[in-house]
């Protein structure tokens, strides 16, 4: 079943290697583990995104340099990279968010100038596509998470994509306790394989997957049609070249709308509509990481601190979207 789902993942995402994991943090930092970078390399990249991101980066042993988000996508703001890269910079992390793509021709074009590799936090974009070619194909590596919650899942699983053939033998070792064969052991790997269950989840999810992202658009438009052209509620736009996978529905409220997004939060709980403050807090606001340098994220804190991500999944029925819209909108 594993053989099979890496085969299928690979034909549909039309990706030449997926190396399969039990979940997307251990993939993360499998893959950030085979580039062997030099302890304390900076990593730059976004705070605007979960905990595994700056986690797999700190638990490599390497600095993460926090750059801010643009305005419009929430995605690494490109334009900001370049003056962060330093002598110790070792490569750049982006997240893509709710299924929107960062600007993968911008950074693709920083990093090839400065000689670094790219690591995507494609945790959010598995099914999206940036002109036709999938999430999966762009940078050095991709990784995805499979956890209950994605448009595609495994139960709880996750993925590295990567062009270069001779990752694949290494990944596959550092995942199973660092063995090349049982007499063989080059790394010290951990345990992060994709069960034969997991695998067969993904299998049968597979097969729905396009059902699946054409349901999420029909509530995603129905949330558009209802909250778009309302004083204070910003939404995303939707972005040019880019097939989205509606994984989220991020709204944030601003001041004009009158009222704060923890007040709408109460207000949904309230009438037992569960939302999301995601991304909150910031990765670079944690406790554990005090003593980093907290960088120069004002947007990012911005968006933080009034984005809530609305109740999104296939089969939410456009009557109960209509009745969280009223409930909004009262």
């Amino acid at each position: 079943k594993h053989k099979e789902l890496q085969a299928a993942l690979e034909a549909y995402l039309a990706c030449p290697h997926v190396t399969l994991y039990t979940n997307g943090h251990l993939a993360l930092e499998n893959i950030i583990a085979a580039y062997d970078f030099p302890a304390g390399g900076e990593v730059i990249t976004t705070p605007f995104t979960f905990a595994s991101t700056t986690n797999a980066i700190i638990r490599c042993g390497l600095e993460p340099v926090f750059c801010d988000i643009n305005p419009r996508d929430y995605t690494m703001d490109a334009s900001k990279i370049e003056a962060l890269i330093t002598e110790k910079t070792v490569a750049i992390l982006p997240v893509h968010v709710y299924g929107n793509m960062c600007d993968v021709d911008a950074i693709k074009s920083i990093a090839d100038k400065h000689g670094l590799k790219v690591i995507y936090d494609a945790a959010h974009a598995f099914g999206a596509r940036y002109k036709g070619v999938s999430a999966a194909n762009f940078g050095d590596a991709s990784m995805f998470s499979f956890h209950a919650t994605k448009v595609f899942n495994t139960v709880e699983g996750g993925a590295v994509c990567y062009p270069d053939a001779e990752l694949s033998e290494k990944l596959n070792a550092l995942k199973n306790f660092g063995q090349m064969s049982a007499e063989c052991v080059p790394y010290a790997g951990g345990n992060a394989k994709m069960s034969e269950f997991q695998a067969a989840m993904g299998i049968c999810n597979l097969r729905h997957l396009d059902v699946e992202i054409a349901k999420r658009k029909a509530v995603a438009d129905r949330y558009r049609e209802r909250l778009s052209g309302v004083d204070g509620l910003r939404l995303n736009p939707v972005q040019e070249n880019v097939e989205c996978n509606y994984a989220y529905f991020p709204v944030v409220f601003e001041a004009a709308f009158g009222k704060s997004r923890d007040e709408v939060l109460s207000q949904l709980a309230e009438n037992d509509i569960f939302a999301r403050k995601y991304f909150y807090p910031l990765t670079n606001d944690f406790d554990c990481y005090k003593e980093l340098d907290h960088g120069n994220t004002p947007i990012a804190e911005y968006v933080s601190r009034r984005v809530l991500c609305l109740p999104m999944y296939a089969d939410l029925p456009l009557e109960d979207v209509d009745r969280i819209c009223d409930i909004i909108l009262k």
